[in-house]
């Protein structure tokens, strides 16, 4: 809690925190899970947010308890967090290889009353899948994976994606949960420029629906996007969206993206150990636990001004 006339982000209790610490402020994290409901018109199921950002247990059942029930994680570590905070569906957002599929299944077989799903971009990982599931007799849910510019996962939309919808049909255990399509490649400053590239890629996924169509598949369950392109997958309300970076925000998005109205709702606590230098300080944060592999300026002082 901020002492009265204060800064959001000033406690009372600062002298007894150990730092380096992360400070998380629950009024604002409210405040930006219900600023992504709004933008999709209070509709729960058209969210499926992001935890690799999160990682926090007590934040996930916020959300939870804002009405939000599906989510995507990177790992099998985020996805037992979501289900311990109450998620009713979680889709592992990485096709797993053999040794983490087990483990994907395992947390499924002791969860029956959960939702669980990964997505898939080859027929390799289909018959491994299927495989697995019916030993451990269960169901999973497989979303193929499109890949729509990222290059980095994903088939190309098209015939051979059709395909991949069969051979998951005609496989045991395993059942078409939808279309997944990231879009983590697109990161203009410029809204427009954003919104261009968004509608090239969603140009390409009308012509596969309309493919899966013409090939027999009823209309999909789509989840669609990231942060960055959050306001554009909430215009079409076929999409399920996917942010994640909303929750928490951070100054580098909060510069970069002027059409995504969120709050800083978190702040690490980090003290100076050392001045060696009239104009060099050392801090205790540490130089990794800011994103190293970002260009600076990494971090905000948020009480050092000018800084």
């Amino acid at each position: 809690m901020s002492p009265a006339n204060q800064p959001w982000y000033q406690i009372m209790n600062v002298e007894e925190i150990p730092s380096p610490a992360l400070l998380l402020f629950p009024d604002r994290v409210q405040s930006n899970i219900q600023g992504m409901l709004d933008m999709v018109d209070g509709d729960t199921k058209r969210l499926c947010p992001h935890v690799k950002t999160i990682k926090t247990e007590a934040i996930i059942r916020m959300m939870v308890r804002s009405g939000i029930k599906q989510f995507k994680c990177a790992t099998i570590a985020e996805g037992e967090t979501a289900i311990k905070a109450g998620a009713a569906s979680v889709l592992l957002a990485i096709q797993p290889t053999t040794c983490n599929a087990k483990r994907w299944i395992n947390l499924a077989k002791a969860h029956p009353d959960r939702d669980f799903g990964t997505i898939v971009d080859c027929k390799e990982s289909i018959e491994s899948l299927s495989k697995l599931s019916k030993q451990h007799r269960i169901t999973l849910k497989l979303w193929i994976d499109l890949n729509i510019g990222m290059n980095r996962t994903g088939i190309l939309p098209g015939e051979e994606a059709v395909k991949l919808g069969e051979w998951i049909q005609s496989h045991v255990n395993v059942e078409l949960g939808g279309i997944h399509v990231y879009d983590g490649h697109l990161h203009q400053s410029s809204i427009q420029e954003r919104q261009e590239a968004c509608e090239c890629w969603h140009s390409k996924l009308d012509a596969f629906v309309s493919l899966l169509k013409k090939n027999g598949f009823d209309r999909l369950p789509i989840i669609a996007g990231g942060s960055p392109t959050f306001s554009m997958q909430a215009a079409n309300p076929e999409f399920i969206c996917s942010p994640g970076t909303t929750v928490l925000w951070d100054a580098g998005y909060a510069s970069q993206y002027a059409d995504l109205d969120f709050s800083w709702a978190c702040v690490v606590l980090a003290r100076v150990i050392s001045k060696p230098a009239p104009d060099l300080l050392c801090l205790d944060l540490g130089h990794k636990a800011v994103a190293s592999e970002m260009a600076p300026p990494r971090m905000n002082c948020l009480n050092s001004e000018g800084r």
